[in-house]
């Protein structure tokens, strides 16, 4: 059978772009909905971005029914205080970890608090869930949040 130039086309682009899609859903760069693990309810919208290693997560959109889209958090005692909490860099620092799906290092900021903590992130349900977990010394003393890929 003959092959179209179509066909191999495609062939070709799927031959590179599946594995580099794979790849990407076990890493935590994408789009997240936050869930507050206290109220299960959905808080945001977090893209987390690579860059050289180097792994960030920024407030893309507030999704609670009582945010204000305008609030700064005046809580923040760092370089973020007062500053608009919609757009706002919340990790910091992550880096991957020897373990498998797991990324760690950095900081998390809970802006409604102003409280930055250490953050371990951990990819689960084939890169669909990203387990987060903050905490003050070691990882047992702290709480996780599981949050939803969107993209």
């Amino acid at each position: 059978m003959k092959c179209t130039p179509t066909l191999k086309t495609w062939t070709a682009a799927l031959a590179v772009a599946l594995p580099l899609a794979v790849a990407a859903q076990g890493s935590p760069a994408g789009v997240w909905k936050t869930i507050d693990d206290k109220t299960k309810s959905e808080r945001a919208q977090v893209r987390i971005t690579e860059s050289g290693g180097v792994f960030v997560g920024r407030i893309e959109k507030l999704l609670a029914a009582d945010a204000k889209q305008d609030a700064v958090c005046d809580k923040c005692s760092d370089d973020r205080k007062d500053k608009p909490i919609l757009g706002m860099e919340i990790i910091r620092g992550v880096r991957k970890a020897e373990a498998d799906n797991t990324w760690d290092g950095g900081t998390i900021l809970d802006a409604a608090e102003g409280k930055v903590y250490k953050v371990r992130l951990q990819t689960a349900d084939g890169g669909k869930k990203l387990e987060v977990r903050g905490f003050v010394g070691m990882p047992m003393l702290g709480r996780t949040q599981t949050w939803i890929r969107v993209e």
